[in-house]
């Protein structure tokens, strides 16, 4: 009899190192409630995470101090227990000479890459055989600026990678740019490959590959707007093919978007509005990739500003930073439409929800 997966759900959060700032929550596939069962302290705002469930293994990224005794990046690896969730420290790595605000691995678990809002880089470590983090391999310093007064510099935002792991983009939010790395794992190092410019003052901040056509999708921090993309895989280029607002045009007030993310099934694309406190819902035409308004979602809760979909896609769960709560809706698979469960698990300034499906 094939044993039934679990699925867990990890939550970082803007935390002192003296209070807990990661959790581990049990998830309940039935109703997409969350229930903390384990949580760390130790960490200086452990503001996003990434996960390798095939290994048991959580990387969070954290602040750290450097020989000057200045704020720098660091991030943390621990081991997953396989029965409880519960997380055990591996090892503490500085990543960046600049705080850092994103992590991610790539899709066979060998590297981890970091991007910093305040130095404008990104960097890229190894991942070493007992899961611990190696010491920085590549940093890529981004140059320039854009038209806002907040893009006087670059502001690398977050990294993302295709379906065949072989290019890795980069949200540049101050130069309102993607640029695009070819990466060399063997080597342990990005390399420039090219970049496609979004509007002025549009602010990218996060993107989604599509996870059947080729297709990608990044949201707009500053400008409000999704920006659609054709990708042309073998080359690894992004040409747009559409940008349309986050926001209903009745909404006169302040907005800033934050995440983006597309449903399992490929048929509908998920951004979080702060300001509009909600999601709004996309279907996604499968031959021409371009985006059609289904409905925007209120968060039931205030600055939405990461949120993430069951990896069955039937929840998708909404952590509310400045209200500290994180609620879960379903999904309609039909119609892509948000419904509240009614559950709402109260932590304090969460920003990161990952999932992970353990045996």
């Amino acid at each position: 009899m094939e044993k039934k997966k679990k699925t867990l759900a990890f939550i970082g959060s803007y935390a002192d190192s003296n209070n807990p700032g990661v959790y581990t929550c049990r998830y309940d596939e039935e109703n997409g409630s969350l229930e903390v069962t384990h949580q760390v302290n130790g960490l200086q705002n452990p503001t996003f995470l990434t996960v390798d469930a095939s290994n048991w293994k959580l990387y969070a990224l954290t602040e750290g101090v450097d020989e000057n005794q200045q704020r720098c990046g660091a991030a943390t690896s621990y081991e997953i227990n396989s029965a409880t969730g519960e997380l055990t420290f591996l090892n503490n790595e500085i990543t960046l000479p600049a705080t850092t605000c994103h992590i991610t691995l790539d899709h066979t678990n060998q590297v981890v890459m970091v991007s910093s809002y305040h130095g404008g880089m990104v960097g890229l470590s190894p991942v070493l055989a007992d899961g611990r983090l190696g010491a920085t391999a590549d940093i890529q310093q981004h140059h320039g600026a854009s038209v806002l007064s907040v893009q006087d510099r670059p502001r690398a935002h977050s990294v993302f990678l295709d379906r065949a792991n072989r290019y890795a983009g980069v949200c540049d939010l101050g130069l309102d740019r993607i640029i695009m790395y070819k990466l060399d794992i063997p080597a342990k190092r990005l390399i420039p490959h090219n970049e496609v410019q979004v509007a002025p003052g549009s602010g990218p901040r996060h993107f989604a590959f599509h996870p059947s056509y080729a297709f990608g999708y990044v949201i707009n921090e500053l400008g409000s707007t999704v920006t659609a993309f054709s990708y042309e895989e073998e080359r690894g280029e992004l040409t747009e093919i559409q940008t349309i607002s986050t926001l209903p045009e009745s909404f006169e007030g302040e907005n800033a978007c934050a995440d983006i993310h597309v449903s399992p099934d490929g048929k509908f694309l998920y951004g979080s509005n702060r300001g509009h406190d909600s999601i709004v819902v996309y279907a996604i035409d499968s031959v021409t990739g371009k985006l059609t308004v289904v409905e925007y979602a209120p968060t039931l809760g205030k600055h939405p500003r990461n949120f993430a979909i069951s990896p069955d896609g039937q929840f998708l769960l909404v952590a509310n930073k400045d209200s500290d709560n994180i609620v879960s809706f379903t999904r309609d698979s039909q119609s892509g439409k948000l419904v509240p469960t009614g559950s709402v698990l109260n932590v304090s300034k969460p920003v990161c929800i990952k999932f992970a499906s353990v045996e």
